[in-house]
């Protein structure tokens, strides 16, 4: 439509005609908004600002092709962490980027949390816990966590959307973002270092760990006040 309006095109109906996909259903509303007048000024800074935008484009292209030469190496870790729900396959190249596919780097998931950034803070005084804010660490690798967290909270039926939902409802979305990512850059470390595809837990993970915790706390009073237990005679 712009490069129609550049070329001259002032018919309403015909630019709104142009509209593709969802637009297509307000092509009304579409036709008034595109009555007015455009100037020779206006149409040279649009045509400037179209060919700006196409530089950049062939400029993205070239960078994903270098990105593409530069992780032919890992691709076989990059098909294992495009398993976690929220993670793409740019989140997984990005997340490559900064921790590498040698998890022995690190003695531990804690570490990698760590180091990274993404390990909740402890600041307790007399048993009370005063802060679980992130300390600073890898800036790029946390805003990449973050996005892979907001986009698996918007899946269905998956043991990372319930987890957020869960933080979300107590303490706000920023920090179940910052949770959830938390999460997912453990689950990554395991993958990368048993180079095993992400197991989906299920969405009902938490709500059975509580039914089986509150069975084994009832089960524990019972033996204390000398009951005997026959658990092949209990249904769950």
């Amino acid at each position: 439509m712009i490069e129609a309006m550049i070329k001259g095109t002032d018919d309403t109906k015909q630019l709104a005609q142009m509209a593709k996909g969802a637009l297509r259903n307000k092509l009304a509303d579409l036709e008034k908004a595109l009555k007015g007048s455009l100037g020779y000024h206006q149409k040279m800074m649009l045509s400037m600002q179209l060919k700006h935008i196409e530089t950049l484009d062939e400029s993205i292209k070239e960078l994903d092709k270098e990105i593409a030469d530069r992780m032919r190496p890992f691709e076989e870790a990059l098909e294992l962490l495009d398993t976690i729900p929220g993670v793409n396959r740019r989140n997984a190249e990005e997340i490559i980027a900064e921790i590498g596919v040698d998890m022995s780097r690190f003695p531990s998931a804690e570490h990698l949390s760590s180091w990274s950034g993404m390990a909740p803070g402890h600041n307790e005084s007399a048993d009370k816990r005063k802060s679980g804010k992130t300390r600073k660490g890898n800036q790029h690798l946390r805003t990449t966590l973050v996005q892979s967290a907001r986009s698996a909270a918007r899946q269905k039926d998956t043991y990372l959307a319930s987890q957020y939902r869960r933080i979300c409802s107590r303490r706000g979305s920023n920090r179940a973002a910052v949770a959830v990512g938390h999460s997912i850059l453990i689950i990554a470390y395991h993958i990368l270092k048993k180079k095993q595809p992400y197991i989906e837990l299920g969405a009902n993970y938490f709500e059975q760990r509580s039914k089986d915790a509150a069975i084994k706390r009832a089960l524990q009073l019972l033996q204390n006040a000398g009951i005997e237990i026959n658990l092949e005679n209990i249904v769950a």
